[in-house]
């Protein structure tokens, strides 16, 4: 037993807090007290997971406001239904069932499914160890986008169980791929992310992660793929857009290095021909500069 115990991590729903969770903690308090155990609690960790509620109420068979799970894994597959029911909410949290949200669901997978076939003749030229200083500036900033998600998509699932914003990064993802599917990209780049992409996703859709893993020649299966791992060097920005303020309205924007200092800021700002011509003939007050936001030149 005290091999085995206690638990790392429960899940349950809020209706076994007392048959399972009192019960199991009674048993265990009065196990330790007589020397059997040496641990205190049953589980480490505990998730509480909400309810599925339709037509605002809970979903179940007496009220007969049961959808029947084999009509949605017909018309729409196992792998949206799954998806929409992590998506839809926090974990922890009750879960509205909406149909167009099933159906939002089947049209993101479908829309990862063209996008991997679309690239799937640069998928296969590409190499996983190719030389990123050769990319572009448009294809650093989607490789940027890549490993940003992967460490979001990594600590949402791994740490917090935030699935729904873990998916939510997942779609932004497959959103910023598409904006290069008319455009050249370095093969090696749609490799990686290409793959990265179906690895995230294999745990919340695992049926359609490994068709595309197979039609992408990955090595195995998925499930056994080791998860993605974001570059740290990757995710800095080069440069960020700050935003030109004159008494605190929005006056104009500037893309500056994103290592730049605030006298370099400020000496930015005060440069630009539309801050000259507003400031013309007014007394500069002080300039106000937050990094890698904003510049406030306050006047009079």
């Amino acid at each position: 037993v005290n091999y085995w115990a206690p638990v790392d991590q429960y899940i349950g729903g809020i209706e076994h807090a007392i048959l399972h969770l009192l019960y199991s903690r009674f048993f265990t308090k009065v196990l330790r007290d007589e020397k059997l155990l040496d641990f205190d609690e049953p589980f480490q960790n505990l998730l509480t997971q909400g309810m599925v509620i339709k037509d605002g109420a809970k979903m179940s068979k007496s009220k007969g406001n049961v959808v029947s799970p084999e009509e949605i894994i017909q018309k729409y597959g196992a792998d949206t239904a799954r998806l929409f029911i992590l998506f839809a909410a926090p974990v922890e949290r009750d879960l509205e069932w909406s149909d167009q949200g099933v159906e939002g669901a089947f049209r993101f997978l479908n829309r990862v499914w063209r996008i991997i076939a679309h690239f799937e003749e640069a998928i296969q030229e590409g190499v996983d160890d190719y030389d990123r200083s050769t990319l572009t500036a448009e294809e650093k900033a989607l490789r940027r986008t890549l490993h940003q998600t992967i460490k979001k998509v990594t600590e949402d699932v791994g740490e917090r169980f935030m699935f729904n914003t873990a998916i939510s990064a997942v779609m932004e993802l497959v959103n910023a791929f598409y904006a290069f599917q008319d455009k050249t990209v370095h093969p090696g780049l749609v490799r990686e992310l290409s793959f990265a992409l179906v690895k995230m996703l294999a745990p919340f859709a695992p049926h359609i992660a490994e068709e595309l893993w197979s039609c992408m020649a990955g090595k195995g299966s998925v499930h056994d793929a080791r998860w993605p791992k974001y570059d740290s060097a990757a995710i800095v920005e080069d440069e960020v857009e700050i935003v030109l303020q004159i008494n605190g309205k929005v006056r104009d924007k500037l893309t500056v290095p994103a290592a730049m200092k605030p006298q370099e800021m400020e000496k930015a700002a005060l440069a630009q021909p539309k801050v000259q011509e507003l400031t013309a003939g007014k007394t500069i007050v002080k300039v106000i500069c937050v990094p890698k936001r904003l510049v406030n030149i306050v006047v009079k």
